[in-house]
């Protein structure tokens, strides 16, 4: 009988400490989970902080303002534009790389 009840006391003492560990494991695991959830949060909160940063600088007018203010670069118009002539050596040889293409591109 002695046996038997040192035996059980035995097994339960095993049992509370395998309980313990695995309460203990199950904290720390929950614990990193509400870590990474917080982080997820955070990074998907930035993101958008972060395109609609995208978006305001990208906008046209301000593109255009920046390339006057800090490019000095101006609209082009017809008066400003130059038109460059090819050679008929270097015309013809587009033109047949073009043929060339528009046979290779055959469906």
């Amino acid at each position: 009988m002695i046996r038997l009840n040192l035996v059980l006391v035995v097994a339960v003492i095993g049992s509370a400490m395998l309980l313990v560990r695995t309460q203990y494991e199950s904290r720390r695991l929950f614990d990193l989970n509400e870590k990474a959830a917080l982080d997820a949060r955070r990074l998907s909160t930035e993101r958008e902080r972060l395109t609609v940063e995208q978006r305001a600088q990208s906008v046209p007018l301000r593109v255009e303002r920046l390339a006057k203010e800090q490019l000095a670069m101006r609209p082009a118009t017809p008066g400003m534009t130059h038109y460059v002539k090819t050679s008929s050596a270097a015309a013809s040889a587009s033109a047949s790389a073009a043929a060339v293409n528009a046979v290779g591109a055959r469906p």
